[in-house]
């Protein structure tokens, strides 16, 4: 049977748009003053900072109406039950720790606006036909033990036991941090989630680009999350006096990394579905102005929005980088870092976001994310769909990170008819 809600406009009233939606934005600076640096914001997996973060807003859920608990392994959730107690659970969220040096709102935004949702559909009685989970994750940047979605991965029973022996830079290992925080690490795989019990993933989250600046657009509707390739590639030659070796009988390995750092951008900009490829770090050895650099290792992040694209172009990369190699006499070695398949966002979330934009009078043009979200996780599990807040100037992980207020608001009204459409779609 099809639930009705014949009492409940999938239209939010503006004011009451505008009102939670302030406090979305109110409630993001308050979680921004629990940092562990000065004059910044730096909130990282399993800290003091993170249990003060899940204390504050786990208030806000109860507050909502929502009952709330933190997991095995530090995720904090807040329900909204349904009259069913045997209902299925449809789950929005994101992330509630930071980079270090961040913005307000990356992940927190997400999580907060989930929270609205819920007081939204608490306030104006709505008897859902599935329990609406909202989930902050524990950590989705990796800062603390350089393993990033530790706590969407848990919920999809990926968690690497072998992370409990990572050292933070302080010498303390995952299994302590976890002890010292008051989890019991051996029971990490309680946090997984039967998929027989989800309805589904959503996401909210400001973009992170310029994109939906560029198109003069509040929101876009993300088909999905590019596949990203890390690697360490070194060049090594010979070291040799700059003013006695002649041209000719050099091994350079700077300049051979320098002819194919442009090649890697060419390479990239030539390609034909969006792909992008990054050299962000550049180290030579010795370092000395006088010496030709023996050894030069570069960085090399490379995404798309398809696995076979982002094969396809390293494939191309790792060709132009051995011809480099040979013609200069030069070694070449490669280190890979990581390695994360691209996600496709389901396309039914994509319309019923879509139909939500609509009927709000909001454009709803389609975009691929090249960064890396929870929803990546959460994908083996159940359907995921995302709908990205425009950057200004394009600027996340970083103080200047911004939003506009009145994008915010949209964001909220769409969600929350995405909400009431779904509803009506439910059995």
């Amino acid at each position: 049977m099809t639930i009705e809600c014949p009492q409940h406009s999938p239209l939010l009233d503006k004011e009451l748009a505008d009102q939670y939606a302030t406090r979305a934005l109110s409630r993001c600076k308050t979680l921004s003053a629990l940092s562990q640096m000065q004059g910044g914001i730096h909130r990282v997996y399993l800290s003091k900072e993170h249990k003060e973060c899940n204390a504050v807003t786990a208030s806000w859920m109860v507050e909502a109406g929502m009952q709330s608990w933190q997991d095995e392994v530090g995720n904090l959730w807040g329900r909204l039950k349904s009259s069913n107690p045997h209902a299925k659970r449809l789950i929005i969220g994101s992330h509630l720790d930071t980079v270090p040096n961040a913005g307000a709102f990356d992940g927190i935004l997400g999580v907060l606006l989930g929270i609205e949702i819920a007081a939204l559909a608490h306030k104006l009685k709505l008897d859902l036909p599935f329990h609406l989970d909202v989930v902050g994750f524990c950590d989705e940047e990796g800062t603390r033990f350089a393993t990033t979605l530790i706590g969407s991965k848990a919920l999809a029973n990926e968690f690497d036991p072998q992370w409990l022996n990572i050292e933070d830079t302080n010498g303390i290992t995952m299994r302590q941090a976890m002890l010292d925080f008051g989890l019991n690490p051996n029971d990490y795989a309680k946090a997984a989630l039967n998929k027989n019990e989800l309805l589904g993933y959503w996401e909210t989250h400001i973009e992170q680009g310029p994109v939906l600046e560029s198109v003069n657009q509040a929101l876009g509707v993300v088909t999905a999350i590019a596949g990203a390739k890390r690697a360490m590639l070194t060049l090594t030659g010979q070291s040799g006096h700059a003013g006695t070796t002649p041209m000719n009988l050099r091994q350079d390995s700077l300049a051979g990394c320098a002819e194919l750092v442009t090649e890697i951008e060419k390479l990239a900009s030539n390609a034909k579905n969006g792909e992008v490829a990054t050299v962000g770090q550049i180290q030579s050895c010795p370092g000395a102005t006088n010496v030709i650099a023996g050894k030069t290792i570069i960085s090399l992040d490379a995404r798309a929005q398809s696995d076979t694209d982002l094969a396809n172009l390293l494939s191309a990369i790792q060709s132009s980088a051995q011809s480099i190699a040979s013609k200069r006499n030069l070694t070449l070695d490669w280190q890979w870092t990581h390695a994360a398949d691209a996600v496709a966002c389901d396309t039914t979330i994509q319309h019923l976001f879509s139909s939500a934009c609509k009927l709000n009078n909001q454009a709803s043009p389609s975009l691929a994310s090249g960064a890396g979200h929870d929803a990546m996780a959460i994908a083996p599990i159940c359907p995921v769909g995302m709908l990205f807040i425009r950057s200004p100037g394009g600027i996340s992980h970083h103080p200047a990170e911004a939003v506009i207020d009145k994008d915010v608001t949209k964001a909220l009204s769409v969600m929350y008819s995405a909400l009431l459409l779904y509803v009506k779609e439910c059995e």
